[in-house]
This record gives structure tokens, sequence and C-alpha cells, in this order.
């Protein structure tokens, strides 16, 4: 609807979205809290013509433990200001919007609807006294708007802002308009210090970047005020916080490069690091090849991780939810990658050669095919080093993820250096490079050994597509082993001299058949991780874990994935076992697993509240206390331990 019947050129006129509600269900404010979806117009006006944002009124607060949403109850008038530039010549407007909104009670109930306005244009303007109490009540609904002085700041995990008050503003709530700034649910602090009003919430964890200006809604009985407040740092008031951010941007490169150097030691990182290992003994004694191929082994790992940052950034920047070891997600690319350690692994074996082409597995090769053995070796081994988040890691991609982009790169590119940091020492390091043992007829023995790590390695990622994929992708993956494996032998003989007129063009058959296979897998529907026969853990939901927390019921949740190694070992030795069976039993633990094996939003979500990016996420929840995130890596007594620490404080108390 229209504030007027006729407008005019030049003209500045309020549109409505008049929306009614029935009893005790409500829509959405701008912010519409812990869930929920702020009312939306996508305004079609004729060109010149312009349009404001909607001018919201004050929102309330609707409490359904464990969220805090904000909205409106009964009828709720949206104003848009727009304006008719002075040189229309049109003699009518034809207004056109798109609306949508949600509406709630105990449950939710999305709804959408197309309008049409046409309005005539005249010289003098006429006001519709039809729909005037509409734009009155619109227009009561809304904020004061307060001209004080404002300023807020986010510092060790608090938000809190500062309003010109001189003791005269009785403020019983605040509202933030910007999303995921604060814990909505948490309890807001309101005092009042040296003739200014102060108020403090704890700040989201998952919230990535503050704007330079935020709007604040201040309730006073049944008033309401609006105040922009600006960020502090943003005016450089907060010298403080600014020497904080340096100190935690350094913390977070020390444990990225921490991180990167342990990833080393992780099991599915090791296959690669053969590859490697026969690269070095090959070149025992030529200290200049050494060095060179140590660089360009570097400069591969760094390449990878700068490609994985700019991927990660990129698709978080388009609104996907995604983390660390993302593309082990994706189960053509898995089923790539199994065939690509097996045919590594069959030419370790003998069955063919490639030269270095892929992975320097000869030293008669010229210098410069040695040096992109060696940066492929590099790629490769990032490419499978993901799953293994080792320890340090959790925190500093966590941190990357919520900096800008620029930050977030150097904090991936810290982690590679760590990663191959060994290597430059072994290059670099006459005391270690002594420990290299001399080239001889062993390395052949040796080369043919380090194939079966490869040869696990595609078990793995086998076991791994089957659980993401289903087992008829598994088998048709398999298929595609056989065929690889009939072009190489094929390939080989004709190495040898051995083969006979069509062999070339059918390995080719073989090879391209292969592709093609894996080019049709189909993912079937993820199921369940495994019967609910037996077992002694639940299906995590956001749902699920929010009814225990309203039962005032304890819970482990663990967030795993098939891919992650470090979260399947943590589950064969830490909690899997009798004893941490027993301790769940004992302390009457209910025990919530969450599988990101695929790709979704709500474990992303969850992640994020803890500043994690990736998998293993271990959190107790302990009634009365703080969620307690346990260490990445578990030992057997863990669980035990840090359940009988949480039970002993409450008895304490």
């Amino acid at each position: 609807m229209s504030s007027h019947q006729t407008v005019s050129p030049g003209q500045t006129f309020m549109l409505a979205l008049h929306l009614l509600p029935q009893e005790h269900w409500h829509t959405y404010w701008q912010n519409p809290g812990d869930s929920g979806m702020p009312t939306q117009i996508r305004w079609q006006l004729p060109e010149g013509v312009t349009v404001s944002d909607i001018q919201w009124p004050a929102p309330q607060a609707f409490s359904i433990p464990p969220l805090m949403n904000y909205g409106f109850e009964g009828s709720t008038v949206l104003l848009s200001k727009v304006t008719l530039p002075a040189n229309y010549t049109g003699t009518g407007l034809l207004v056109k919007a798109d609306a949508s909104w949600l509406v709630c009670e105990e449950i939710c109930i999305p709804g959408d609807m197309a309008f049409e306005l046409p309005l005539a244009v005249a010289r003098q303007p006429a006001v519709s006294e039809h729909y005037r109490p509409l734009f009155e009540q619109g227009k009561a609904a809304q904020p004061v708007a307060l001209q004080r002085t404002a300023s807020y700041q986010l510092q060790d995990g608090v938000f809190s802002a500062v309003i010109e008050s001189q003791d005269d503003l009785l403020v019983d709530a605040f509202f933030v308009a910007a999303t995921d700034l604060v814990e909505h649910a948490r309890e807001q602090e309101i005092s009042w210090q040296d003739g200014s009003l102060l108020i403090r919430q704890p700040q989201n964890t998952y919230f990535h970047q503050a704007p330079e200006q935020i709007e604040i809604v201040l309730t006073s009985g049944p008033q309401a005020f609006v105040v922009q407040a600006q960020r502090l740092d943003a005016a450089g008031a907060a010298q403080a916080g600014t020497d904080f951010g340096l100190a935690a941007f350094l913390l977070a490169l020390l444990l990225a490069a921490g991180g990167g150097l342990i990833l080393n030691l992780m099991p599915c990182v090791f296959p690669v690091l053969s590859l490697k290992a026969i690269s070095l003994a090959s070149s025992s004694g030529d200290a200049a090849k050494q060095k060179r191929d140590a660089w360009s082994y570097t400069l591969g790992v760094l390449a990878m991780f700068a490609v994985l940052a700019l991927a990660l950034i990129g698709l978080r920047a388009a609104g996907a939810a995604v983390g660390w070891g993302f593309q082990l997600q994706n189960p053509w690319l898995v089923g790539a990658l199994a065939y690509l350690f097996f045919v590594l692994g069959l030419s370790l074996s003998g069955l063919v050669h490639f030269g270095s082409r892929l992975m320097q597995l000869g030293s008669h090769l010229g210098q410069q095919q040695g040096a992109k053995g060696s940066f492929f070796t590099g790629v490769l081994a990032v490419i499978v080093a993901s799953p293994c988040t080792a320890p340090f890691m959790g925190a500093a991609l966590g941190y990357a993820v919520t900096q800008s982009a620029p930050v977030a790169l150097l904090v991936f590119l810290a982690l590679g250096f760590g990663m191959a940091l060994p290597f430059l020492l072994l290059a670099y390091s006459r005391r270690l490079a002594r420990l290299l043992p001399k080239p001889g007829a062993w390395m052949d023995t040796l080369k043919q050994w380090l194939a079966y790590p490869l040869y696990l390695t595609t078990v793995w990622l086998l076991w791994v597509l089957g659980r993401q994929a289903g087992v008829d992708a598994q088998a048709l993956v398999l298929v595609g082993l056989v065929c690889l494996a009939a072009a190489l032998w094929l390939w080989g003989r004709q190495q040898l001299g051995k083969g006979f007129r069509l062999a070339p063009q059918l390995s080719w058959v073989f090879a391209l058949l292969a592709i093609l296979l894996l080019v049709l897998l189909q993912p079937q529907q993820r199921g369940a991780l495994q019967s609910a026969e037996n077992r002694h853990w639940e299906p995590w939901s956001p749902a699920r874990l929010a009814e225990l927390q309203a039962e005032q019921q304890p819970v482990l949740v663990n967030m795993t994935a098939d891919w992650c190694i470090t979260c399947l070992v943590n589950e064969r030795v830490a909690l899997n076992t009798d004893s941490s069976r027993q301790a769940l039993t004992d302390y009457g633990v209910t025990y919530l697993k969450g599988d990101w094996t695929l790709r979704g939003a709500d474990i992303h979500a969850y992640l994020q509240q803890y500043q994690r990016d990736g998998v293993p996420l271990y959190v107790l929840y302990w009634p009365g206390q703080e969620p307690k995130i346990l260490p990445q890596i578990l030992t057997p007594n863990t669980l035990r331990d840090q359940l009988a620490q949480l039970a002993n404080t409450t008895s304490g108390h």
C-alpha cells in the first residue's frame, strides 16, 4: 500500500507491507536472532525511482530455550521510503514487489507473494486517507533516533557498547541489528558509568567480521530508541585491541607452522612422504640437487596450500559450508585419488615406469624433471594431508577462517612451510644429510616395499568412497582399478619390448574405460553411520542436542568424518572401548555423533561455534557448566578423567 494515491515528480512518499500473523505467531526482525529469517522485499521500479531499505519497527524478544529470536507479533507494518526523480515524465507509476517472510509459532511456515501497485502521477500529490492509520501505526512502532555519541568493541569474547546517556536513559533491554554478533540467548548487562550507558553481552564466536557501524535498539518500557554505534578500532581508538590482534595473528602463524610440522607424522601423509624418501636417498651426496629438490617440494606444498586456501575463501564468500579437508567430501575426487595412488603403487612395484614426471621415481633423469617431480610430490602430499588435522592446527585454522582473505592465506602458507620444513633442514644441514644412506641396489628393493603404503592408502580411499557413495560406487571404482592395472601391464610390456602390435591402442582403451567408470559414478543417499543395533551413540542433530540440554542431560558430541584418520584412531583407542562405554553409562552421558563425511551446513555451523574448521571436535556438555572442548588427540582415559573432573566440580558447588 502507498501513503499517497497520487504522487508528483521529485516527491518522497512511503510504501508499506502489512503483515497480519495469527495470534501467538510471529515474523522476524532484520536480525532474527538464533533462528528464523527476516522479511525481505525485492522491488521492481522504473529507472530513476529509488527505494530505501525497510524501516524496521522496534523488535520483541521471543525466548525458545536455548534460543532467543527477535521479531514481531500481531499487526506489523514495514515501511520503505520511495523517491520519484524530479524529471519523471510519466503519468503513472507501477510499483512491483516480491515479498518473502517466515511466520513461526511451534513450527515455521515460509510465505511469499508478488504485488503490483499502480499510482497516478500529477503535479499535486494526494494523500491516501484510507491507509493513513496504518502508516501512522508503522511510524509509531519505529524506535526514536537518538543523537548520542556511541561506540562498540569486541574484546575477550564480549561485545560492549558505550552510549552517551547523562543518566536520563533508563534502558531495560537492547537489540543489536548486526546478525551473529552476540550470543542472543545469553544474559545482557546494562549499567551506567561516568555519565554513559554501558551495555555488554557475550560475543558469538561464529561471527566473522565486525562492521564499522552497527545499529542498536534500546527499549525503555513501551518506548524504543535507536543509536548508531561506531566500531572503536575503526576510529583508531582501541590500540589494545590492535595489539591483541597482532599477538593472535603471530600465535596463529606459530601454531600453523607447528601443526604443519607434526602433519608429517600423520598416517595419511606418510605414504606420500615415502616417495620423497626415495628422492632424498637417490640424491645423497649431491648437495646442490638436494637443495633444489627441497625447494621444489616446498613450492609444491605452498602452492597447493594457497590453492586450498583460496578455494576455501571463495566458497565461503559464495555461502558454501566447507571446511578443512573439504576436497575429500567429493566422491569423484576420492575415486580419482584412489586411481592415482594405485597407479603410483604399481609403478613402484615395477609394473610400469613413468620416469619422474609425477613423483621423481628415478635418479637417472635430468635435473629439470627431478624438480618437477619434487614439486608434484608436495602438491600430492597436501591433498591427502588435510584429513589429518594435527594438534595445533585446529586453533590456527579456526582463526584463519574468521579473518580477512590475506590473513587467512598467510596462516595457510605458514602451515605449508611447517610441513616442508624437515626437507629443507635435510637439504641445508650437512650433519643431517650425512645420516642419509648412499645410493645403491638396495634402493630398488626399498622402492618396491614402499609400494605397499600406497596400496593401503588406496584401500582406505575406497573405504571412504564406499561410506560416501555406497557399495555400488565402490565396486565401479574397483572395476576401474582393474582396467588401470590392465592398461599399465600392457604399457609396461611395451616398454620391455614384449608387447604386441595393438598393445598401445588397447592400453588406452582400458585407461579410458577406467576414467569413464569414474565419471559414471552415482553417489547414493548417505545413510546412518552404522546400524542402530549395539551402538552406544545417537546421530547428532541441532534439535537433539538442544532437547538434551533443555532436559539438563550430560552430552558428549563427537564431530567426525570417514576421511579423518585422527577421528578413526581416536574412536578405536578412546571412544569405542569398554572403559569409555562404561564411563558414559556411569555418568549418564548421551553420546551424539555427527558425520561430516559429506558436506553438511549444520555441522559446519556447529564447528564454527567453537572456532574450528575441521574435524575431529569433541565437546562435553555438563549441566550448569560451560561446554568443555576435549583434546584432538584422545587417550584411553581422557573421557573418564574429564567426566570425573566435571562431576567433582559440580558436586563441589
